[in-house]
């Protein structure tokens, strides 16, 4: 049986790579965007790989693996703002900002062993389609709770989402074969 927590931290560690080097290259201007510029950034890359899905022809070099790193990223960028707040300028150096994107997919990460744990598995028969129709969804719930201004009656918050699409793509890098 493959072994899930290795394999997340694969993953993890080719996103944390890429995000470490963008930082050195453009710093934390991340910071100054607003939770619904990121949702709309991480809804671009979802609506990518869709139609990289259902498109025979590709224009563009880039395969779905990108994407997903792209969305592992932009939503733990999204949680330390959601709980930080917005600036109005860079505010983080790359030491504090790498230890508070480790803190927010470490509590991902937990969160998915518990629910991996309850769920047995289940996404390991899930096409990857299926994973990046799931993070659509969450991504229009997302949008949904934004214009809420945050506010749901039973629902989770804009955070279990968040951590919901790391998980999703996570899961859909390892079915790719990135881990």
């Amino acid at each position: 049986m493959p072994d899930t927590s290795a394999q997340y931290d694969a993953v993890i560690t080719q996103c944390r790579d890429l995000f470490i080097k963008k930082m050195k290259d453009y710093g934390s201007a991340w910071r100054i965007l607003r939770l619904p510029s990121l949702t709309d950034q991480i809804f671009i890359k979802a609506q990518r790989i869709r139609g990289l899905q259902q498109n025979e022809v590709q224009k563009v070099d880039e395969g779905q693996q990108s994407e997903f790193i792209g969305i592992i990223n932009y939503c733990a960028m999204a949680l330390v703002n959601l709980e930080r707040g917005v600036v109005e300028q860079p505010d983080m150096q790359l030491e504090e900002a790498t230890r508070v994107y480790d803190e927010k997919i470490k509590l991902t990460k937990q969160l998915m062993m518990d629910k991996n744990h309850d769920y047995g598995e289940a996404w390991r028969d899930m096409r990857v389609s299926s994973l990046t129709d799931l993070i659509l969804q969450k991504l229009l719930r997302v949008k949904q709770i934004e214009d809420n201004k945050g506010k749901t009656l039973v629902s989770e918050g804009i955070d279990a989402n968040y951590q919901d699409m790391i998980n999703y793509a996570v899961f859909a890098m390892i079915h790719l074969g990135d881990a």
